[in-house]
């Protein structure tokens, strides 16, 4: 039996049910379930402790310790058994120095935390591998469940694919027709889900997964289930390991459907009860000003989440108008001192593409993020003495179609200010060296 426990609980209220139980909403008054850690047994062991076993477990090759989530499983999910873990690795992604950038931003520090170096290229796999991982472990037990199903816009279904191919559990993804990219649109088709396109948007799609999970025979696995922040909250862990216990001043976070926003904040509540860190850091959350309610409740004092239809945006995975976290959200920025702001498409577009020349390949939600960064700095909102962590949320290879309409210069009304063209020309050295001389006079630094 673990030392650690942890169940679920109604964010507003206290009635608790175990996490083996098919449930996303508290049966009393509809709210949002969150998952509660025993923080009274985790401090029963010293920071020092804590520390010196997850740095130990670094360095192994046991399955679950090279998992950068399954290595703080106390944290996770501690009563699991080791062999029901479903794992690819995930997690322990670059915390990317970005001094180059930070020096052009003129800007003191700046660190980008590579989440999208993952299995199938996005954060999605820290929070599905525990997911998956707790389904398989209660299919083991009897628990009647058929098949796992999400709604998205190619980053869940991706992930959670994967993670149902491996364990031998079959899935089941909505997709919002013609809104993903291609590389996100194979990925659930290569790992046999079964795919169904719908003429709707993603919160169209959201509807549709909530009916046909509804009788619990089928899980769902979208970020209402409060396991898949379990997963997440990690990366706030992570970043402070990789800065040695040492807390950021500001972390910026691109925010959708917002699981990801409380993840983080839940992951350094943690750390602070086991005493890993001292400090809360403050959290900024960056939305598409296509696809905006975030940003438009914490102009009104956060009064009410009002939905939106949400616009078309280059950062397609955040094109959502309903964001089923928003209670989490909201508590999140309340808490650490936060702040959410908006961007322009081509703010995200000219940000992204800026930080690529500094050797990131940055995906159009990263973009947000930095765009948000760019423009906080130039209103004074973070110092330039600050230090800021950017969370980039997915690989830049899911998004080819967008870095090639940037720097192609066909994306409708972006200025591409950092495009950079190939050159054709004769298979001759004179026109060859013609070109070399004038673009590397231009670009030496």
């Amino acid at each position: 039996m673990s030392l650690f426990n942890a169940h679920f609980k109604n964010i507003n209220g206290s009635d608790t049910y175990p996490l083996d139980q098919v449930i996303y909403r508290s049966p009393i008054d509809n709210s949002l379930l969150e998952v509660e850690q025993d923080r009274k047994a985790l401090a029963s062991k010293s920071p020092e402790e804590w520390k010196k076993l997850f740095a130990e477990r670094r360095q192994s090759f046991k399955p679950a310790d090279t998992s950068g989530i399954w290595s703080k499983r106390e944290m996770v999910l501690p009563e699991i058994a080791e062999e029901d873990i479903v794992t690819m690795q995930e997690g322990f992604t670059p915390l990317f120095d970005g001094s180059a950038l930070a020096q052009e931003l003129q800007m003191k520090k700046l660190w980008v935390k590579l989440c999208g170096n993952s299995h199938t290229g996005s954060f999605k796999d820290l929070g599905m591998t525990v997911l998956v991982s707790q389904v398989n472990s209660m299919i083991k037990k009897g628990k009647p469940i058929k098949a796992v199903a999400c709604a998205s816009t190619g980053d869940t279904s991706a992930a959670l694919s994967a993670y149902c191919a491996k364990a031998g559990i079959p899935s089941i993804v909505f997709l919002p027709a013609g809104k993903t990219s291609t590389a996100q649109l194979i990925q659930p088709i290569s790992n046999g889900s079964i795919v169904l396109a719908l003429e709707t948007d993603f919160d169209g799609c959201m509807e549709i997964v909530q009916q046909v999970t509804a009788d619990n025979s089928i899980y769902l696995a979208n970020s209402m289930n409060s396991l898949r922040v379990e997963g997440q909250k990690t990366i706030s862990a992570e970043i402070c390991q990789q800065l040695n216990w040492h807390v950021p001043d500001t972390i910026i976070i691109p925010g959708g459907n917002l699981g990801n926003v409380s993840a983080l904040a839940k992951g350094f509540d943690d750390c602070l009860a086991m005493g890993l860190i001292s400090k809360k850091p403050r959290i900024i959350v960056a939305q598409a000003a296509a696809a905006n309610p975030f940003y438009q409740a914490y102009q009104r004092g956060f009064d009410q989440l009002v939905p939106v239809k949400a616009q078309k945006t280059l950062a397609s995975a955040i094109q959502i108008g309903n964001p089923v976290s928003y209670p989490k959200a909201k508590r999140a920025i309340e808490e650490y001192n936060g702040l959410v702001i908006d961007v322009t498409e081509e703010e995200l577009s000219n940000a992204a593409h800026r930080a690529d020349r500094f050797g990131l390949y940055c995906c159009p939600h990263t973009g947000v993020a930095l765009g948000a960064l760019e423009k906080l700095l130039s209103q004074g909102t973070i110092t330039k003495d600050e230090e800021v962590v950017v969370i980039s949320t997915a690989h830049g290879l899911k998004f080819t179609e967008f870095k090639v309409a940037y720097h192609e210069k066909s994306l409708e009304k972006i200025s591409s200010d950092f495009a950079n063209p190939i050159f054709k020309a004769p298979a001759k050295i004179g026109p060859v060296m013609d070109i070399l001389k004038k673009e590397m006079a231009e670009r030496r630094r």
